[in-house]
């Protein structure tokens, strides 16, 4: 397995008005080219914030992180990030939003009309090309998280990183989009990180599903690896004996081993 993503024994404390916070203790963690990695934990655990480390969002106290060995210091585009909150710009067109990140990486050496197809070609691959020329409000929730992902797609990012990108949806939106990206990942053979709380997204769509330790100091408590062969059907995989067992394991460490307290979401 190369180590296309490497995380060195991150450390992250923040000063708070109430002192330091200690979020993230001795984070080693590496994800090859191409995987699917989620990471779970109860709130408070530092799913988001170790997301952020890896996109350059924030810079970690001590330890480091690499990608393509190279250090992540900053935001780059090859790291491109879809939110829970779709963040889309609601004065301008879906096709607009998507192409302002698609001139922002690509403007300054590629024509006008390379650019637009990247944006309309996006689009066509979550499913919203017929949507190009609305606006935010005149769609739904689940076809504004398309959207998001297109954008994030457009800019070719060596790392997808999702922060709940389905948490906020009905429970059939979010099984539509999560057997969509399923599909999409599959075709760009993307590398994807990405934050839940769902059990049953993370056996699904995972290679590998990181599990944090409750915080305050959380640090990774296990990596179970994902023994289901792609690609995946969730009817298919309802009465799989390996997924029903994968999905006992993570909600024995979750519940049994590292019960949620308000301490550690304090």
């Amino acid at each position: 397995m190369d180590n296309f993503i490497q995380v060195q024994g991150a450390e992250m404390v923040f000063d708070t008005r109430k002192g330091r916070f200690h979020a993230l203790c001795d984070i080693h963690l590496s994800v090859a080219r191409g995987e699917f990695v989620t990471l779970i934990g109860h709130s408070g655990c530092g799913k988001s914030t170790l997301l952020n480390l890896v996109a350059g969002l924030l810079v970690p106290t001590s330890g480091a992180l690499l990608c393509d060995n190279r250090e992540i210091a900053a935001p780059g585009p090859e790291r491109a990030v879809v939110f829970q909150n779709h963040s889309l710009l609601p004065w301008l067109t879906c096709f607009d939003n998507v192409y302002l990140a698609v001139e922002r990486v690509f403007g300054g050496g590629e024509p006008k009309v390379k650019l637009r197809l990247r944006t309309e070609a996006a689009l066509e691959l979550v499913g919203m090309g017929h949507a190009a020329q609305k606006r935010p409000h005149e769609i739904s929730g689940g076809m504004k998280q398309r959207v998001g992902i297109a954008r994030a797609l457009a800019m070719e990012p060596k790392v997808l990183l999702m922060d709940e990108p389905f948490g906020a949806l009905d429970a059939l939106t979010r099984a539509h989009l999560q057997d969509e990206l399923l599909k999409i990942v599959a075709r760009t053979r993307s590398t994807v990180i990405m934050v839940t709380h769902d059990v049953d997204e993370a056996v699904l769509l995972s290679d590998r599903i990181v599990m944090m330790t409750n915080g305050p100091a959380a640090t990774i408590g296990e990596v179970l690896k994902v023994e289901l062969p792609r690609p995946r059907s969730r009817v298919e995989l309802a009465e799989n004996s390996t997924y029903v067992h994968h999905r006992k394991q993570v909600l024995d460490f979750l519940y049994t081993r590292h019960g949620y307290t308000e301490k550690a979401a304090a």
